[in-house]
């Protein structure tokens, strides 16, 4: 099966999951600031080669309609642009309401905003990626 990526990419900065050898379970790994395309790939690039990732599982942010928004339109711009430079697969998974569903769960936790800010991204990106592979483990 190998060790999956999730990313939940924004405009300044990306939440980054990974899951276990197994690819059984999603655990949050790092938010990383965002200074350009080229610096992104560098960073995920050191991610998957010290980690094996084998595959990119990335949020697809459409609206609650199921349509394609900007920031659907967003990152699989970016996504194109970096596959010439990473060439594993990557594979869209919609993400509809995943921030939301992270930011209240880390309200209801009583976090501090600063605090919640640090983590916000990440988790969506486990929750994105965690979503994948339980889908993945009923389809089969």
């Amino acid at each position: 099966m190998g060790v999956k990526l999730g990313l939940d990419l924004g405009e300044k900065r990306v939440g980054v999951a990974i899951t276990d050898e197994a690819g059984i379970m999603a655990f949050p790994l790092v938010t990383l600031e965002i200074r350009g395309r080229k610096h992104l790939v560098e960073e995920l690039t050191k991610i998957i080669r010290d980690r094996a990732v084998a595959e990119i599982i990335v949020g697809l942010p459409k609206t609650l309609k199921g349509e394609m928004g900007p920031a659907a339109l967003l990152a699989q711009e970016v996504v194109e642009w970096c596959k010439p430079f990473i060439s594993i697969p990557w594979i869209f998974w919609d993400e509809r309401l995943t921030s939301l569903e992270v930011e209240r769960v880390l309200q209801e936790a009583d976090l501090h905003y600063s605090r919640r800010k640090e983590v916000r991204d990440q988790l969506a990106a486990q929750r994105i990626l965690q979503n994948y592979l339980d889908f993945q483990r009923n389809r089969s």
